[in-house]
């Protein structure tokens, strides 16, 4: 193995690294934790929804009614969907809030 500049590189090509590409790399790197922490927050919700209140906790949410059915079978049926609906809306307002930030936005 040699030290040489492998084919293609910067440096082979004479290229130095701009003063400004480690900003944009933290930028970069910014803006992915903001979008994977807003979508693991928001999986984290759905899950909470969906498995939690539609199975883990349905007979205790059995005990309350909603418009005529048991609250349990409610999340079950039909709760974890609006939720997934909601939570689609809010991903596409905190993205826009989020690609903003960043300077991304189109």
């Amino acid at each position: 193995m040699s030290n040489e500049a492998e084919p293609g590189t910067s440096a082979e090509r004479g290229e130095e690294m701009s003063p400004g590409s480690n900003d944009t790399s933290e930028r970069e790197n910014a803006y992915w934790r903001a979008n994977i922490r807003l979508l693991l927050s928001l999986l984290a919700i759905w899950f909470a929804c969906s498995f939690g209140a539609g199975i883990l906790l349905r007979d205790f949410l059995d005990r309350f009614m909603l418009g005529g059915y048991p609250l349990g079978f409610w999340f079950a049926q039909q709760g974890s969907i609006y939720v997934f609906i909601v939570l689609i809306f809010v991903y596409v307002v905190r993205m826009r809030q989020i690609e903003r930030k960043f300077d991304l936005d189109d």
